[in-house]
C-alpha cells in the first residue's frame, strides 16, 4: 500500500496532486505508513468514523458498478489495458449511463441529448482492446454467423 500511496502522489500524474483531502473508511490496508505518506505530499487523509456506510455510499456505489459493469467482464493485461478500461468506463458512467437516483437521468448530458430530431448512434468503447487482444474477430465471427442465422 506504500507503492499506491507513492502512486497517488506522484508529481507529474498522480491523482492526488492538488488535493488536500483523501476520505478513507477503517479499512486495515490503510495503515499508519500509508497515511504518514499521505500527509507528507500534503494530502490529509481523513478517516471516516466507524459504522457510518452512509458517508461514502457514492464512491461504494460507483466502485461496485465499475466491478460488476467493466472490471469482471475482461481479462487485463497490464496496467495500461487497466486504465483505458477504467477511464472508458468513468466516460460511460458520467455520460452515457442512466442514474436512477437522479430520475434516470444522466450525471452530464451531452448537448445531442436534448434534441428530439436526428440520427441515433451507437459509441463504441474498448473496441481497440478487444481488437488487440484478438476477441473481437472470435466475437465478430461468432455474431455474424448468430447474425445470420436469425435472418435467414
Amino acid at each position: 500500500m506504500k507503492q499506491v500511496a507513492r502512486n497517488l502522489t506522484a508529481a507529474e500524474d498522480g491523482f492526488l496532486q492538488a488535493k488536500q483531502y483523501v476520505l478513507m473508511d477503517r479499512d486495515s490496508k490503510f495503515s499508519l505508513a500509508f497515511r504518514t505518506l499521505l500527509e507528507d505530499a500534503g494530502v490529509e487523509p481523513v478517516v471516516l468514523p466507524a459504522r457510518s456506510p452512509n458517508l461514502n455510499a457514492h464512491l461504494e456505489r460507483f466502485h461496485r458498478s465499475l466491478k460488476a459493469e467493466c472490471l469482471e467482464r475482461m481479462i487485463f493485461f497490464g496496467e495500461q489495458p487497466l486504465r483505458k478500461a477504467i477511464a472508458e468506463f468513468e466516460e460511460h458512467y458520467h455520460r452515457e449511463r442512466n442514474h436512477q437516483g437522479l430520475g434516470n437521468k444522466l450525471i452530464v448530458p451531452d448537448e445531442m441529448v436534448r434534441h428530439s430530431s436526428g440520427s441515433v448512434a451507437c459509441r463504441e468503447r474498448l473496441v481497440v482492446m478487444l481488437v488487440q487482444s484478438g476477441f473481437s474477430r472470435t466475437l465478430g465471427e461468432k455474431g455474424a454467423k448468430t447474425g445470420a442465422a436469425e435472418r435467414g
